[in-house]
């Protein structure tokens, strides 16, 4: 039986939805230095720059993967509660945020489950650079959980989510926000510095 392990890894930390700061650099290349012991098969990653000068770094130490560019792996909202429901943390993060917008991160969402949330023919390896919500979006999904589940399921920069995909079986979460190749000043899971873990 074939296994497909999808690994997804947030990008460094980054100023402003910009360049990597140092912290995020050094988080880049720690993770690159755990990946390079897999037989990766592919890197995709979004477009956006914090994420290509990610995937850069670890390129460094997986230089013969090839890599691919996509939106469908972009920094967008996936699906939220509508009407009456969106309130707490939905609220908080679609503030603001036009309607059509909203649909279109519902859309790639649901391209982003149905390219990669799926068994494979041989055993593989993928890494998917990328952004918050989408890896909250990839284990709501390995979970089963309701669709707006991924809202509170909080990523560390450059922590390693791995789920593996078999035929005729659910998706099993191997590892979520793993930061063991982190120090404790590079971990980073959205809380104010006092409560750092």
């Amino acid at each position: 039986m074939p296994n497909r392990f999808l690994h997804l890894v947030r990008h460094g930390d980054a100023l402003d939805d910009g360049a990597l700061t140092e912290a995020g650099v050094e988080q880049a290349r720690l993770v690159g230095q755990r990946l390079r012991e897999l037989p990766l098969s592919a890197i995709h990653h979004s477009p956006l720059q914090r994420a290509v000068q990610t995937t850069e770094l670890i390129r460094q130490y997986v230089p013969d993967v090839p890599v691919y560019s996509s939106e469908v792996v972009g920094d967008y909202i996936p699906p939220i509660p509508d009407g009456d429901r969106l309130n707490g943390p939905a609220a908080m993060v679609c503030d603001g945020v036009p309607p059509d917008e909203l649909g279109r991160g519902a859309a790639l969402a649901a391209a982003a489950i149905e390219r990669y949330a799926v068994p494979a023919e041989r055993d593989s390896h993928e890494l998917i650079v990328t952004h918050n919500f989408l890896i909250g979006w990839f284990v709501r999904h390995a979970l089963d959980a309701p669709a707006w589940r991924w809202l509170g399921l909080n990523q560390c920069n450059c922590a390693l989510t791995t789920i593996l995909y078999r035929p005729n079986r659910p998706p099993s979460l191997v590892a979520f926000n793993d930061m063991g190749h982190l120090p404790p000043a590079l971990r980073w899971t959205g809380f104010p510095p006092e409560l750092r873990i």
